[in-house]
């Protein structure tokens, strides 16, 4: 069985990876490994780490602020998940939603549910087409 690696932050303000993981149910039968770390910068590593003991992807949720420093912050985590990838070999697949790409909670959360739920589409396609 396929085994799908969770990697989310804290400071998320929805619950994307609770959304993929739902999406992945009702497509497919695959086994989860679901970690969650303190910040945006550190999706790398527990994405690599997932990777190598035994995920065959992964995906990695973060919600950056909007000021320019959390965007400086998402950048440099999108740049360690490219390292991560090149360094095992496997897909991590990258679902970031900035906090200032919707005008309400209400969008936001939206946003972030389909969101996910198209990445997890895109998981299943790359594990099983």
């Amino acid at each position: 069985m396929k085994k799908v690696g969770i990697v989310d932050t804290t400071f998320a303000r929805y619950d994307m990876a609770g959304a993929a993981m739902d999406e992945l149910r009702g497509l497919c039968s695959v086994k989860f490994e679901r970690r969650t770390v303190p910040g945006i910068k550190d999706l790398p590593v527990e994405a690599k780490r997932l990777l190598d003991e035994g995920c065959d992807i992964v995906m990695a949720f973060g919600m950056p602020g909007a000021k320019p420093i959390d965007r400086q912050c998402a950048h440099e985590a999108s740049l360690g998940l490219m390292i991560a990838r090149l360094l095992t070999g496997k897909h991590i697949i990258e679902v970031f939603v900035h906090e200032d790409e919707a005008g309400s909670e209400k969008e936001l959360a939206e946003l972030a549910e389909r969101r996910a739920r198209e990445h997890a589409r895109n998981v299943y396609m790359l594990l099983f087409k």
